[in-house]
């Protein structure tokens, strides 16, 4: 297929407000969060807080900034057809520039989680491979709507809550962080699940298989919602099996008002997933931090 990939063929650098859509500074908070999370979760007060800083900053902007840019420039013909304002299909970013920042923020990535002890390095390596496997051929893992979806729920939330709980007590977090992180990150599957609707012409026509594509949208719904909510559940059992009852009501009250929001998302999917994205959302990642709060000092 054919497609003009320059709004801007003459350009030869890259417009600055270009490069800060590039990175997609809205994507940040979700990996920022969860790492926040993790060190909430490890029930130890920062004796550095600079480890703090640097490690939400690693989480947000340099590793969340770099997989967007990866995934813009692999998904440069895709965003042709979808979005062809974006940074690089519409020339603002012109060139191979998408790629060398991509490679750039790669190896700052890796720089700057160097400084985080050998946990941290140990998640930013598996940070960044997830992010290029996700995005460049021949992995592509993106094409699946399945795993593709399912390794940037880990990547965005179980990832960075684990790592911000090794970083405070450099060693392995305990089977409830781990046990937590990894619900939740499931669970964010179907908030990956939900981005999709957005692109779902584009994906048709080179051949990525997300959900919405392949089950149409009603039941790529359902499964988003069945998704984030079954791991839920299962928080708020794993919270009475640790004692910790009140915080499991205040859990079971968020995802109340995630179902009620469901409803009104499942009666127009396409029309309602950003809707949810931004309405409904906010109430699983509270949950989180409720969880973290929960699970300090909890032993397994």
């Amino acid at each position: 297929m054919s497609v003009n990939l320059s709004l801007h063929p003459d350009r030869r650098l890259p417009e600055p407000a270009a490069l800060l859509r590039l990175i997609k500074p809205v994507t940040w908070f979700p990996p920022m969060w969860a790492y926040l999370c993790g060190i909430v979760s490890a029930g130890v007060w920062p004796e550095n807080w600079a480890l703090v800083v640097l490690g939400v900053l690693l989480a947000g902007p340099i590793v969340c900034g770099m997989s967007q840019a990866a995934n813009d420039w692999c998904d440069r013909h895709v965003d042709a057809i979808n979005e062809p304002d974006r940074p690089i299909p519409s020339g603002r970013v012109p060139g191979r520039w998408g790629l060398w920042v991509a490679l750039a923020m790669s190896a700052l990535s890796l720089a700057v989680g160097w400084q985080l002890g050998p946990w941290g390095f140990g998640a930013t390596v598996a940070a960044v491979i997830a992010a290029w496997a996700y995005s460049a051929e021949p992995i592509r893992l993106k094409r699946d709507g399945w795993w593709g979806t399912l390794l940037v729920g880990f990547s965005y939330e179980g990832l960075p809550w684990f790592t911000g709980a090794a970083v405070m007590l450099a060693a392995a977090p305990s089977f409830p962080i781990v046990l937590m992180a990894t619900l939740y990150a499931l669970g964010a599957q179907g908030i990956m699940i939900l981005n999709d609707f957005k692109a779902v012409e584009g994906d048709r026509a080179m051949g990525i298989r997300t959900m919405p594509v392949l089950k149409g949208p009603d039941i790529a719904a359902r499964m988003a919602c069945a998704i984030m909510a079954l791991p839920q559940t299962l928080v708020i059992a794993m919270l009475c099996v640790f004692g910790k009852p009140l915080f499991a009501l205040a859990v079971t009250a968020l995802l109340l008002v995630q179902f009620a929001l469901m409803r009104r998302f499942l009666k127009s999917p396409t029309e309602k997933a950003l809707w949810y994205s931004a309405v409904g959302v906010p109430f699983y990642v509270l949950g989180m931090m409720v969880t973290a709060f929960a699970i300090r000092g909890v032993m397994p």
